[in-house]
């Protein structure tokens, strides 16, 4: 590996250094050894990868820590958080000399697990290492992982369940909740953790007029592209909270995600979410609002030359790409998904529909694509309640499409859709096995994930296509991790 130890250039207020705490008897989950190659892994390092992936082994060139941040969660200020069970235990180069960072999950206690373990069972780190595998392959900006490990040792949740650890991988672990953290508890440190969040991850703006307001516009611009990638997947993150939002847009911290099967917008796939907050209808203006109270936490670097009150203005204008660039990029991708042409007036309008048909008839919304895609019209219609709104529907779409290089639409809507997608239910089989210390579903499910895209009907299964029958109670999903 190739180390670019910076985060411990920073001061010593934003983090704490401490080492893994193992745990007892660990042992081989999955390894993802294509990742571990374009991190310029050494071969001895992919040989002692169960060690490195459960604590076992750290690294002379990095001194392990743990960050602290804070966040709204709920839209409640939840004061200071932090890294409460993982560590930052390297920061490397990958192929591209991109600075990766490498985070240790289930690492055991820190100063900020407040009443936590610090640890991470078998189920959730599954779910976890399964879903940064599927949107790195869906092509959704995501954390990854090396690998996991399970353990002989047992960790209480609502039940003793098997303890794991998992090494994730991401562009960047600064979170929104950084700026929070140091704007209410160290605030002298803001103008420096500011720039330096420039100069590693967005060095372009250093030329700009206005630096910290081109920086601001980047991050805004790149969580709007992200959250429009994640509803064009049917991605529900389930806790879009401010210190699990990373200032790169790229997909941090899953705990209670779904994919979408039935197309229900309204879906709560997080059931610690009581009041619905963070439903996948409501993704893309709780990103807003999350980026909001992030530009307040800028205020304070105003510029001496700067009239403060229009300081604020140009924040406000920053937040103005929001909209503008989710739309943008939403529009695009979903008259890909359909096979539409983007410059026709009706094209959106018209795929709008196919959406509200999908809601009220309760239709998968990554199987209606692949129909629509393969052209089983009478299927879907067959699948329909209101066979004359879809009727309608196809009208107004062969009309569009009449007169268009319908083989450069179609060769495109391949692109755009996928074959499949992870179900709650696909993964809850695998780490049903998982804790029989039966690893070969999760392996099938990584090889399918990997290319998404592509019919593997030497791999894929008849539950890998369609949501659980109605009357099977879909699998349960909260916070507990």
């Amino acid at each position: 590996m190739y180390f670019n130890d910076r985060y411990n250039s920073l001061p010593p207020r934003l983090y704490d250094r401490q080492t893994p705490k193992p745990l007892h008897g660990a042992k081989a989950g999955h390894f993802n050894a294509a990742l571990a190659d374009g991190l310029n892994w050494s071969e001895d390092d992919k040989a002692q990868w169960v060690e490195i992936c459960s604590g076992q082994k750290i690294f002379a060139e990095f001194e392990p820590l743990a960050m602290v941040y804070a966040g709204h969660q709920f839209g409640q200020w939840a004061g200071q958080l932090g890294d409460g069970r993982g560590l930052l235990i390297a920061q490397i180069l990958d192929k591209h000399n991109n600075t990766i960072d490498l985070h240790l999950k289930g690492a055991g206690k820190t100063r900020y697990s407040r009443s936590g373990d610090g640890r991470a069972v078998l189920r959730s780190t599954i779910r976890e290492y399964l879903a940064g595998h599927a949107l790195n392959a869906l092509g959704v900006a995501s954390s990854n992982s090396v690998g996991f490990t399970s353990s002989a040792q047992g960790v209480q949740r609502e039940t003793l369940e098997p303890g794991a650890m998992m090494l994730r991988t991401s562009d960047c672990h600064i979170r929104l909740g950084h700026f929070e953290w140091i704007n209410q508890f160290q605030p002298d440190l803001l103008p420096e953790f500011t720039q330096k969040c420039i100069e590693w991850h967005y060095p372009e703006c250093l030329d700009a007029e206005q630096p910290i307001l081109s920086f601001a516009t980047k991050v805004i611009q790149r969580t709007a592209v992200m959250i429009s990638k994640w509803q064009l997947v049917g991605f529900a993150h389930g806790v879009m909270n401010t210190d699990n939002l990373n200032i790169t847009g790229s997909t941090l911290d899953f705990g209670p995600y779904g994919f979408m099967e039935r197309f229900r917008p309204n879906w709560i796939n997080n059931h610690s979410d009581h009041s619905g907050r963070y439903t996948y209808q409501n993704q893309p203006s709780i990103g807003h609002w999350n980026l909001w109270t992030w530009l307040n936490t800028l205020i304070s670097l105003c510029p001496n030359d700067y009239n403060k009150e229009q300081w604020k203005q140009d924040l406000a204008v920053c937040l103005e790409h929001y909209e503008p660039t989710f739309l943008e990029y939403y529009k695009l991708g979903l008259n890909q998904k359909m096979g539409l042409p983007s410059f026709h007036k009706d094209s959106f309008d018209c795929a709008m529909a196919f959406l509200r048909i999908l809601q009220s008839e309760q239709l998968d919304y990554t199987q209606s694509f692949i129909r629509l895609q393969n052209k089983d019209y009478e299927v879907i219609k067959d699948d329909c309640l209101d066979r004359r709104a879809f009727e309608s529907f196809l009208s107004q779409y062969e009309n569009i499409r009449e007169f268009q290089d319908v083989e450069a639409l179609d060769a495109d809507m391949a692109k755009a859709n996928p074959q499949y997608i992870l179900r709650n239910h696909m993964a809850q089989k695998a780490i049903e096995l998982a804790e029989r210390d039966d690893f070969s579903e999760v392996e099938r499910l990584f090889n399918l994930l990997s290319n998404p895209f592509s019919k593997q009907p030497e791999l894929e299964r008849k539950e890998d296509l369609a949501p659980l029958p109605s009357d099977v109670p879909e699998v349960m999903v909260s916070c507990s991790s």
